[in-house]
């Protein structure tokens, strides 16, 4: 006699081969992925996909347009950026990108312009700095930032760039002058940023999986090409009133009808891989580059007004991580079907 278990695996198993049938028979094209990408979009990850998907989608990948910056080529640069964005020179109206920043965790601080963000992470022998901005936000948003939430910024001890776009490496120069801080870069960045008008000094080489120790805390870099050569990415261990979190940036994220094919597929590659080691890490918070990616300046606002007791709305859980990743590499599958000649 069946038991009712197996009657019903039986019953099931039409329905699972149908599934998996289904999703075998998907076509591999620009407005399929881009349409598996809107269908997971939430405040956590529809700036991503903005910055990442064809807003557009057409036979010939010139035709389909976006909003990201050109990968590779360096940001869109804001008034008053180029050669002055690598120092506190010459500034555009503060009131275009000035942001107040703020903690975020017991050891994690937001230093952020309006469009940017730099992360603080304060650890027992000093601060590992992920990213710089703009040049020309270093002194209020880098130095006086840290200052307003109680860190000193010459126990800056590491740097840490996600790529070398001015947006992000802007204020590495004076910072590596002013306070000596070591900065690491992966090596095809390295190459990237020696191009640059005034290149800040080539210090230490990143490599793929480093455990970047300071104190007590250890921040972990992965290489993930796709938006640079040498994008990395980060899993930085927070702490909530005590309670442990793992905080997952994803590097690079913009992409254009301008991305090589090798760069897309890399791209891809890259968030497969990235997603699997932030669920094997326990990821639960998102943390990135560009407030836009998942709304980080509200989210800061919400953390700031929460009452004792409430939840950090930055811990969004493991799922919310792994449908972010997926988001962006749709986003990247659309935009290589498109120039495959598959819209």
């Amino acid at each position: 006699m069946q038991t009712p278990r197996l009657i019903l695996n039986i019953l099931l198993l039409p329905v699972a081969i149908f599934v998996q049938s289904s999703r075998a028979q998907a076509p591999d094209t620009g407005t399929a992925h881009k349409a598996v990408a809107t269908a997971l979009l939430n405040s956590n990850n529809a700036g991503a996909a903005h910055l990442a998907c064809p807003a557009t989608i057409s036979l010939d990948p010139a035709s389909s347009q976006s909003t990201a910056n050109p990968p590779g080529g360096g940001p869109a640069r804001a008034a008053g950026a180029g050669r002055a964005a690598r120092g506190p020179g010459m500034t555009p109206p503060r009131e275009n990108w000035y942001a107040e920043g703020g903690k975020v965790f017991d050891n994690l601080y937001m230093l952020t312009t309006k469009a940017n963000s730099a992360w603080a992470v304060k650890t027992s022998a000093g601060i590992i700095l992920i990213d710089t901005l703009f040049g020309y936000a270093a002194q209020d948003e880098i130095v006086d930032g840290l200052k307003k939430v109680g860190l000193d910024p010459a126990d800056i001890k590491y740097i840490v760039i996600s790529h070398a776009h001015g947006d992000h490496d802007g204020a590495v120069k004076f910072l590596q002058d002013t306070y000596h801080p070591h900065v690491i870069l992966a090596p095809k960045d390295w190459e990237l940023a020696a191009r640059q008008a005034n290149p800040y000094n080539h210090d230490m080489d990143a490599s793929d999986g480093q455990k970047l120790t300071l104190g007590d805390t250890t921040v972990t870099l992965y290489f993930t090409p796709g938006h640079t050569g040498g994008t990395l990415s980060f899993l930085v261990p927070v702490k909530d009133n005590g309670v442990p979190h793992v905080a997952m940036e994803w590097g690079g994220t913009a992409l254009s009808g301008n991305t090589t094919k090798e760069m897309l597929q890399s791209y891809i590659s890259s968030a497969s891989r990235m997603k699997d080691i932030a669920d094997g890490s326990g990821a639960d918070v998102i943390i990135g580059n560009h407030t836009e990616y998942n709304d980080a300046l509200a989210l800061l606002a919400k953390a700031n007004a929460r009452k004792p007791g409430e939840p950090n709305p930055w811990v969004v859980g493991k799922p919310e991580v792994g449908k972010y990743l997926t988001v962006v590499q749709e986003c990247a599958k659309s935009w290589l079907a498109i120039g495959e000649g598959r819209p």
